[in-house]
């Protein structure tokens, strides 16, 4: 498999199967890190499970309501914040090298649709 890099408007997302230690890469155009396999599956997965626990508060909230929730793992942090159809999402690495980014909300819903195909975790 090859070196796979994804990107759209403000988000990128990559993985390197081939690489010795730092095989995922997420960013926006300005900025970007590079993960170990294990700290992207844990970035993919904690995604998944905020943008689902964002879907079913939509029901539960006013449409004017505005509403932040976390997920972490032992390797990062993440939060999602906005609204049940548009929210920001915010990253920290907490392993050895510590990284930190944030991604806006028109930015989202394609990284949020890129980690679902890269079939990594």
């Amino acid at each position: 498999m090859e070196r796979l890099i994804k990107s759209g408007s403000g988000w990128r997302i990559g993985w390197n199967p081939n690489a010795a230690k730092f095989k995922g890469l997420v960013g926006t155009d300005d900025w970007a890190v590079e993960l170990t396999e294990a700290e992207l599956n844990d970035f993919c997965r904690l995604l998944a499970q905020l943008a689902d626990t964002m879907k079913q508060l939509k029901e539960e909230l006013m449409d004017e309501e505005k509403i932040a929730c976390e997920a972490e793992s032992d390797l990062l942090w993440m939060e999602v914040e906005g609204y049940p159809h548009e929210y920001s999402l915010h990253f920290i690495l907490n392993t050895g090298r510590c990284a930190e980014g944030k991604w806006n909300p028109a930015s989202v819903p394609g990284l949020l649709q890129a980690t679902g195909m890269l079939k990594v975790f």
